[in-house]
């Protein structure tokens, strides 16, 4: 296994910009699969915090950086849609969430809004003693004790220190949610109606927005929590630009 990860080959929602140099770090093992985004990304590349790998590594072993409640020491680390980034020593929070054309980002949100995160159901099946195994997005695993109420497709607020379920909210229609891939990658609605595709082929949904409506396929949506639509933190959303990622190459290039 290659130990390298080429910016061209990169999944498309990695914030790195594809041309301007040829490597960017390799994902290590960790949740999110292959769209997890090394964390060094988001130090370097995307808030600008530090400049190279040792820089980060130095950053992360002062156990100031939090992913989902946790102190993260590996840069390489994976953080994906809907982890929650914090920097106790700076007070700064940030939720990473979809934009369009499924580029990830990040949402500044306040203190108590990094107490918990989103998850969606992906597995859902009985496990030894009874108990019910609830699969979410990120590749966590959670166990209760009745799973009738919960489904593949609902979402969960989890609390990011006791690990448990705050908050449940059911895909259905008139459900809140947010396209994470597609053409509307990014886009928030409510869901009009959801419609079922006899044999193999995909359900669809159609999602009413503020400015239009959109259609597309089931597993291209999240339902999500109200909170998520906050007008004030969209609009200070941190992506990476041309020039962050620039002044990246020039000062130190991606593996050093």
């Amino acid at each position: 296994m290659t130990r390298h990860q080429k910016r061209l080959s990169a999944p498309n929602a990695w914030p790195v910009e594809r041309k301007t140099g040829t490597f960017t770090v390799k994902a290590g093992a960790g949740p999110h699969g292959e769209d997890g985004v090394p964390l060094l990304i988001l130090l370097r590349d995307v808030l600008g915090y530090v400049d190279s790998k040792k820089e980060a590594r130095y950053a992360l072993n002062e156990g100031a950086v939090l992913v989902n409640g946790d102190e993260i020491s590996d840069e390489q680390r994976p953080v994906g849609m809907f982890d929650i980034l914090a920097f106790t020593e700076r007070e700064e929070y940030y939720r990473v969430f979809p934009q369009e054309g499924g580029r990830l980002a990040l949402t500044p949100i306040d203190a108590d809004a990094a107490g918990s995160r989103l998850g969606k159901i992906v597995g859902k099946q009985l496990v030894s003693g009874g108990e019910t195994q609830l699969t979410l997005h990120d590749g966590a695993n959670l166990r209760v004790e009745d799973g009738s109420e919960y489904s593949t497709k609902d979402s969960l607020v989890i609390d990011n220190e006791n690990k448990e379920i705050v908050a449940h909210f059911p895909y259905e229609e008139g459900a809140l949610v947010t396209a994470v891939d597609g053409s509307h990658s990014g886009e928030i609605g409510v869901i009009d109606e959801i419609t079922v595709t006899a044999g193999s082929g995909d359900n669809t949904v159609i999602v009413d927005t503020d400015d239009a409506a959109f259609e597309t396929i089931e597993a291209y949506v999240v339902v999500i929590d109200e909170n998520f639509v906050d007008d004030d933190e969209a609009d200070d959303t941190v992506a990476i630009d041309d020039e962050t990622a620039a002044e990246s190459d020039a000062d130190g290039g991606d593996d050093e």
